[in-house]
């Protein structure tokens, strides 16, 4: 009999009379991987809260372990030792593995840190999956993929019988994701339980033995794992499925032919080496890089924030560089939150990259009154009067796509524009960069895991953990893996 770690019952929670969970049910067993897919994340930072601390319910029931640990008439006052692992680390930066591990514990009571001792006492945990990370080694020094591993570690020694991993996918690489999942595995085979968060089924398929569709503050449906992949695209994803096969059919029929706008040529630095590729006019072209330290170095060259060591750029045949070039356009990662400036109005965050390309264009008013004429019944006219940090997710990635169109680069780098979206915006972002490439605009996209950006993709680029490199066609997208996001429709 399946012995119940956590449970949900009837749970309806509140923040400033706005209802952000409801009638909300969830059941985890002991020793299972739980996937949940948030269609649309609203309530979804209520529900990780609800997770680790015993807020108020205005109805329903929370369990843990078998106890009751919140309900709508009392709660317990102590935080849930429940673990949680996201993009923003909770290890100490400066201290070391060890010391976020063992001496950080509310039950760690010597007052002499035993060094050689914790050392060898934490030797058998990395043995045991498989993974070598010095104990002295200091949090700043790690990979992305070593500080998951850290906190899991933590959660482990800690006892927490439930451990919760956030969008893990899209902060490491695919081979560092698949050493994960055996992780996973490997603890669950021990009694550990985990809830996987993730807006991408074919990553929650590869790992999960449930799968819970979350939307709008409540679970819709409960599948098991050889239901997942049908289920969810014949109830969630239909409308998205729709876009992709027409987009696939339109880029066939286009013939390509486009006149190439960038060319790359062995880009070199501390990481990159010999890094190259082209693309043409109103092509997409994905580069998944497989390492994050090569990653994030290609991140730092095209934002302009570090010169290659070696190699050219041309845009246009001509000699040009990532900094401060009006033909190209970077849009960076989480750029709602990266690219919205509060102190500015919507117009001036509108016109930031235009505002380089028009002198004087502060002075010219004639100027923003038509841009607001031409734009206005397309964004809608009440955003100009909206303070930006109001705006909704929505409109803010419409006014950043709009700043990008009115800048008329001739490519435009998006750095892995699917992360940390829910479903509905996911579908909207891919729709801005179709607009984007029906404008005629090449597109880059940035990306360790392939999600939807290989849905939009004409070649994909794989980048290679020694940096070696490897393109794949469209017509080959179905061999990339059994997990390839919409392999259903390249199989056909």
């Amino acid at each position: 009999m399946k012995q119940e770690i956590f449970r949900m019952e009837r749970v309806t929670y509140m923040e400033q009379e706005i209802t952000l969970l409801e009638d909300f049910n969830l059941q985890i067993y002991r020793g299972e991987i739980m996937g949940v897919l948030p269609v649309s994340a609203h309530g979804m930072t209520a529900f990780l809260k609800l997770l680790q601390n015993n807020l108020p319910l205005y109805d329903g029931y929370i369990y843990y372990g078998g106890e009751k640990i919140n309900s709508w008439k009392e709660a317990k006052k102590q935080p849930n030792r429940i673990s949680i692992i996201e993009g923003k680390s909770r290890l100490v930066e400066n201290m070391t593995v060890m010391d976020n591990i063992f001496v950080l514990r509310q039950s760690f009571g010597q007052e002499i840190v035993r060094t050689k001792l914790l050392s060898r006492q934490l030797a058998p945990f990395f043995e045991d999956i498989g993974i070598h990370i010095f104990a002295d080694a200091r949090v700043e020094t790690l990979s992305e993929f070593e500080r998951v591993i850290v906190e899991l570690l933590r959660a482990v020694v800690m006892g927490h019988r439930l451990i919760v991993l956030n969008d893990i996918g899209t902060l490491i690489s695919y081979e560092e994701l698949k050493k994960l999942h055996e992780i996973l595995h490997h603890y669950a085979a021990q009694g550990f339980s985990f809830l996987y968060i993730c807006p991408h089924f074919e990553e929650i398929a590869m790992v999960c033995d449930r799968s819970a569709m979350f939307s709008n503050g409540r679970i819709q449906k409960l599948v098991r794992q050889e239901e997942m992949a049908d289920e969810i695209l014949r109830l969630y994803s239909a409308e998205y499925d729709r876009m992709v096969r027409s987009h696939l059919e339109s880029r066939q029929k286009d013939g390509g032919g486009h006149e190439e706008v960038l060319r790359a040529e062995r880009l070199c630095g501390e990481y990159v080496r010999d890094f190259g590729f082209a693309v043409s006019g109103g092509e997409c072209l994905v580069v998944q890089i497989q390492a994050n330290h090569i990653f994030q170095e290609l991140v730092q060259m095209i934002a302009g924030e570090k010169e290659p060591e070696a190699g050219e750029l041309r845009i246009l045949g001509k000699p040009a560089k990532f900094k401060g070039s009006e033909k190209l356009a970077v849009i960076q990662e989480l750029p709602t939150k990266s690219m919205v400036f509060p102190e500015l109005s919507y117009m001036e965050n509108l016109c930031i990259s235009l505002s380089r390309r028009i002198p004087f264009l502060w002075l010219r008013g004639s100027i923003r009154g038509s841009i607001r004429q031409e734009y206005g019944p397309i964004l809608g006219e009440e955003v100009f009067e909206t303070p930006v940090e109001e705006l909704s997710e929505k409109q803010k990635y419409q006014m950043i796509y709009t700043r990008v169109l009115l800048q008329k680069p001739k490519v435009v780098f998006c750095i892995q524009p699917f992360k940390g979206a829910d479903l509905s915006h996911r579908m909207f972002v891919w729709k801005m960069l179709e607009m984007l490439l029906d404008k005629g605009i090449a597109v880059v996209i940035l990306t360790m895991m392939l999600s939807d950006s290989l849905s939009l993709a004409d070649r994909l680029l794989v980048v290679n953990e020694d940096g070696s490199e490897r393109e794949v066609l469209r017509g080959d997208f179905a061999t990339i893996s059994a997990v390839t996001p919409w392999i259903h429709i390249y199989q056909q």
